[in-house]
């Protein structure tokens, strides 16, 4: 039983007729006690905090976004991004935990050693909590359990070139090899899922023209690579997650895998949501990302396959550089980085295209708290519950602001949706009951099976 208002008092409460529950949005109490939630209660009850709280009319208490797909690249290439810089931005976005991919940082995460350093960076740096994946690259098999002793979430790989050469790719066999290996501790393989030879046979993307380069990332090199993790997981019994994906070819055989017991997961992003080839202007190279936006027709079954389940969750897969390397002077999608930059507008971008269609709000935070957090089995994160961590945010859903790149808190001022006018503004993130003010940085290096 949680204490009433003659009980012992909270260290925080917050009251409000909004308050996203897993019984849904109602009005309630919570009580915040030494940095989880402690108390759910009817609104009324009278509970009493050092600190309270109350809504305002038009705002609605979520729980903390959880963001498994996020860029940092800090040590060694920290003028891309760093962990003040994007765990603020992701603070500012209602983001409360990131896991960090094992590359573009100098040395990746292919290592205990690495990953020491990693954590090294990030000490008393991070607003928000973070947490590491480790890599999967060639001949790193010996490293993978004892990374996984050590904590991160599950192993990285790519099947075709990632963009910078310390984190080479595997081959499908190699892959198969790792994903064995992690079925022994039940550990998880993430996969970068595009097909090096059906790309090597498609044009070159050279130019400003945005087709050229939609034309040389086709669906058919995102659907072989895919059929390819399904088969290995199916023949290994591990756990597979795709990443980032983009083509809904691949929608039907994911649900059939799903039906036949693989154990298969899959992301998508919100730049493959609201963003449409046919409306990319050629030379705009802060769009270009891999595998790439593709046409409305592809945008709309990437929904359905949202809302049929299909999909699991939506994570930013933000992946930052610097202005050079988006070769803006010339906007050759050929030699421009692959990569966008989104961490602080995942909700407001998804929430902006799914009341349009009709989707609720608790369906929007379940796809992007609550099913990343299971994805890496956070067991108290991505949910306002008893016993779960205090982490939450204060969204105005009927608010619209337009999108203004020099207010982003990432590090370089660039993303494709500069401009952009967007429902649903992030007022307040509160991490385990404390607000993020985005100068004393509270977040704590999380591993796997204690978060």
């Amino acid at each position: 039983m949680s204490e009433t208002s003659t009980g012992p008092e909270f260290d925080l409460v917050i009251r409000g007729e909004r308050i996203l529950t897993t019984a849904g949005i109602t009005a309630r109490e919570v009580g915040v006690r030494n940095g989880k939630i402690a108390a759910i209660e009817p609104l009324g009850n009278g509970l009493r905090g050092r600190q309270t709280l109350d809504l305002a009319a038009d705002e609605t208490l979520i729980p903390g976004l959880v963001d498994t797909h996020v860029h940092v690249n800090e040590p060694g290439r920290t003028e891309w991004e760093g962990f003040a810089s994007a765990t603020r931005a992701a603070a500012a976005g209602g983001v409360t935990t990131i896991l960090d991919m094992p590359l573009n940082s100098i040395p990746p995460t292919v290592n205990v050693p690495a990953l020491e350093e990693k954590r090294a960076a990030a000490s008393g740096q991070a607003f928000v909590d973070v947490g590491f994946w480790g890599g999967a690259v060639p001949g790193n098999i010996g490293d993978l359990r004892p990374l996984h002793d050590e904590g991160v979430f599950g192993f990285k790989c790519f099947l075709l070139h990632s963009g910078v050469d310390e984190f080479p790719p595997l081959d499908a066999d190699e892959m198969e090899k790792d994903m064995a290996e992690l079925k022994g501790f039940d550990s998880l393989m993430i996969v970068h899922a595009e097909d090096s030879r059906a790309i090597d046979r498609a044009p070159h993307a050279e130019g400003d023209q945005y087709s050229r380069f939609l034309a040389s990332r086709p669906r058919g090199a995102e659907n072989v690579a895919i059929a390819e993790v399904i088969e290995r997981a199916r023949w290994t019994g591990a756990r597979a997650h795709i990443l980032h994906l983009s083509s809904s070819d691949a929608l039907p055989m994911i649900a059939s895998a799903k039906r036949d017991g693989v154990r298969l997961t899959v992301e998508t992003c919100p730049h493959y949501l609201t963003l449409l080839a046919e409306e990319i202007p050629n030379g705009a190279t802060a769009f270009k990302c891999c595998p790439p936006i593709r046409e409305a027709s592809n945008r709309e079954l990437l929904w359905k396959g949202l809302e049929d389940g299909i999909i699991d969750c939506i994570v930013s897969d933000h992946s930052p550089s610097t202005l050079d390397l988006k070769d803006l002077e010339n906007g050759d999608f050929g030699v421009a980085w692959g990569g966008v930059a989104s961490l602080q507008l995942g909700l407001p971008l998804i929430w902006t295209e799914a009341r349009r269609r009709g989707i609720p709000l608790e369906t929007v935070v379940s796809w992007m708290a609550r099913k990343p957090a299971e994805l890496a089995r956070l067991t108290h994160k991505g949910q306002l519950a008893l016993g779960f961590d205090a982490d939450f945010s204060i969204f105005a859903a009927d608010e619209s602001f337009v999108v203004d790149v020099k207010k982003l808190h990432h590090r370089n001022p660039i993303t494709p949706y500069d401009g952009k006018p967007l429902a649903g503004v992030v007022r307040r993130t509160f991490l385990r009951g404390t607000e993020i003010d985005g100068e004393h940085p509270g977040g704590k290096l999380i591993r796997r099976g204690e978060a």
